[in-house]
């Protein structure tokens, strides 16, 4: 396969390759990473994206559950792009990297709420 025919996947892009990748708000400030995703197990839909934000160096940084639909990718970048603001995002929903909380019904429409979306499940 050629370097090009390597490069160019469409629209698809494997997992391994979203985890990490850094989050911008739309002042271009970088707001973190995504730490992990969360796939919906029937219908294979993802529904949020795992924001690392806060801390220094990577220490002491909390998970935000961001829907995915808030996301978009921006190629100049290289990153994802998300219009929130960092006062926003500081009283957003998230948990310890170590928690996990239950991604209930109840718990996806008080994230939803909180950017205000329509939870759609």
């Amino acid at each position: 396969m050629s370097d090009v025919a390597r490069e160019n996947h469409g629209d698809l892009i494997a997992s391994d390759r979203i985890e990490g990748t850094t989050v911008y708000n739309r002042q271009g400030e970088r707001l973190g990473h995504i730490s992990n995703f969360m796939v919906d197990k029937r219908s294979g839909q993802v529904r949020y994206a795992v924001l690392s934000f806060g801390g220094f160096l990577g220490i002491g940084n909390d998970h935000y559950p961001l829907p995915w639909s808030m996301l978009s990718y921006d190629t100049d970048k290289g990153g994802y792009v998300v219009d929130l603001a960092r006062d926003i995002l500081d009283q957003a929903p998230r948990h310890l990297p170590e928690e996990r909380p239950d991604y209930d019904d109840a718990y996806g429409r008080s994230v939803f709420h909180y950017y205000g979306l329509i939870y759609p499940w």
